[in-house]
C-alpha cells in the first residue's frame, strides 16, 4: 500500500513539474527576448540566453510607444469596472442567495447560461448595440459591458449561501434591514471572495483584446492589450520583437506580483465559493 502511495506522489510531483515547465517556458522566452539586441533576436537557431543584456529596450519601449498612455487607459477602465462591477456582483449575489422573489431560480439559471455561450457569439450583438447608441470610441464602450460578470455573481452567491441562515434571522429580529445585514455581516465574512472577484475582473480587463480593438479606432483610447499590437511594427512590416517582448514584460509583471501578494486571498475565495451548491 505504501509503495502505491509513493508512486502516486511521485507521479503527481512529475505532473506538477512538467506543468510548471510548460507555463514558465513562454514566460522565460518573453523575458529573455526582451533583453536581446535586434541582431541576436534574428539569429537562427535562436539563442536561449542573451549574450549581452540590453536593458535599454525597456527605456525604448516607453519613449517609442505611448505605453504610459495605454497603461493609464487600462487603469481607468479597470478601476471603473472593478468599482461598479463589484457593487453589481455583491447586490446580485445577495439577492440570489438570501431574498425570495418570483422567478429567482429561473433568472439565476439564465445568468449562468450566458457562461456557456462563447464570447465570440456575443461580441457581434454587443457591437451593434454600441454602434446604435453612438458609443464608438468612448470610454463607456470599454467599461459598461464588463459591469456584469456571471462567474463572479455565481462565486459570491455560493459564498453567501455558506453563511448560516440563523445569522440572517437574528439580524431581522434585531431590526437590521437587508442592506445593513449585507454591509455589516455578509461583506465582512465574505471579504476574501469579494477580493477574488475584484482581482479576476481586473485581470480580465488587463488581457482582453478583441472587444477594445473592435470598439476603439483612436490610439488615445487603446488599452495595453490592443495598443501594443502594432506599436513596434514598421511601415514595411518589420517587427521589433525585442521591444514587443519588453513591453509585454512590463505589463505582465504587475499581474504576477499582484497574484503573488494576494494568492492566499484568491485561493481562499475560490474555495469558499466552490463548496456549497
Amino acid at each position: 500500500m505504501r509503495t502505491s502511495v509513493n508512486h502516486g506522489k511521485a507521479f503527481l510531483n512529475l505532473f506538477l513539474a512538467v506543468s510548471a515547465i510548460v507555463v514558465l517556458v513562454p514566460l522565460y522566452w518573453m523575458v529573455s527576448t526582451s533583453l536581446k539586441t535586434s541582431a541576436e533576436v534574428a539569429k537562427v537557431p535562436p539563442t536561449l540566453f542573451p549574450s549581452h543584456f540590453r536593458w535599454a529596450n525597456y527605456l525604448d519601449v516607453i519613449t517609442q510607444a505611448p505605453l504610459l498612455g495605454y497603461l493609464a487607459n487600462t487603469i481607468i477602465v479597470g478601476v471603473s469596472v472593478v468599482a461598479v462591477g463589484t457593487a453589481v456582483t455583491v447586490l446580485s449575489a445577495f439577492a440570489f442567495a438570501r431574498l425570495h422573489f418570483r422567478g429567482k431560480n429561473l433568472l439565476f439559471f439564465a445568468i449562468l447560461s450566458t457562461m456557456m455561450i462563447p464570447q465570440e457569439m456575443l461580441i457581434i450583438t454587443n457591437f451593434q448595440t454600441i454602434a446604435q447608441w453612438g458609443w464608438m470610441n468612448t470610454l463607456q464602450a470599454l467599461i459598461i459591458p464588463y459591469w456584469i460578470n456571471p462567474f463572479n455573481i455565481y462565486l459570491l452567491r455560493q459564498t453567501f449561501l455558506q453563511i448560516p441562515d440563523e445569522l440572517y434571522l437574528a439580524a431581522k429580529v434585531d431590526g437590521l434591514g437587508n442592506f445593513r445585514y449585507l454591509s455589516k455581516v455578509l461583506v465582512p465574512m465574505s471579504w476574501s471572495t469579494i477580493l477574488t472577484t475584484m482581482i479576476l475582473s481586473l485581470i480580465l480587463i488587463w488581457h482582453t483584446f478583441a472587444w477594445p480593438d473592435l470598439v476603439t479606432t483612436k490610439d488615445s483610447l487603446r488599452l495595453v492589450s490592443n495598443g501594443l499590437q502594432n506599436a513596434f511594427t514598421s511601415s514595411v512590416g518589420n517587427i521589433d520583437y525585442e521591444l514587443q517582448m519588453a513591453a509585454a514584460t512590463l505589463i505582465t509583471v504587475p499581474l504576477i506580483v499582484l497574484f503573488l501578494l494576494l494568492r492566499n486571498f484568491i485561493f481562499s475565495g475560490l474555495m469558499h465559493g466552490g463548496i456549497k451548491g
